[in-house]
């Protein structure tokens, strides 16, 4: 397995060391950076295997392949209310997207109790660590498919 990226490695960091209000302006900061999908990789009704289950934002990730052999990973959040899943797409688009497969496929969903704090509500956390889950499991898939090939 791969090693946490430096930059999302670097955030959590800076996360963690700040109080609740400090790290809720960052988050917040941060949600106002999301951009949806590009219509060119998907549009509405978009598809249920992209779905975040158990997600409150209806949330969507999808995993774009690079010429580098990357992922360019993208995001909906259909809930206007969905500011936390919109700054966790953020950071993952901004962290794990072009980096090597084997670290982003490392990735644990437990990043998101460091960026939000251990007050997350269990159905808010199970969602926003499914956004986690799929961009991670994207990475997964994708080496076991160039395994298998190689």
């Amino acid at each position: 397995m791969g090693k946490m990226p430096t930059e999302l490695e670097k955030l959590l960091e800076e996360l963690s060391s700040m109080d609740r209000n400090e790290r809720t302006q960052v988050l917040l900061e941060l949600s106002d950076e999301f951009q949806e999908v590009p219509g060119g990789v998907a549009t509405r009704p978009f598809p249920e295997e992209n779905r975040v289950q158990r997600c409150e934002s209806q949330a969507y990730v999808w995993a774009e392949d690079q010429p580098d052999g990357t992922l360019k990973f993208h995001f909906a959040v259909e809930n206007p209310q969905g500011i936390s899943a919109r700054a966790v797409s953020v950071v993952l688009d901004e962290t794990l997207s072009g980096k090597p497969l084997e670290d982003v496929a490392s990735v644990s969903s437990d990043i998101v109790f460091t960026m939000f704090g251990r007050e997350l509500s269990m159905g808010k956390g199970e969602g926003l660590s499914g956004i986690v889950s799929l961009v991670a499991g994207a990475a997964k898939r994708r080496l076991e498919e160039r395994s298998a090939q190689g």
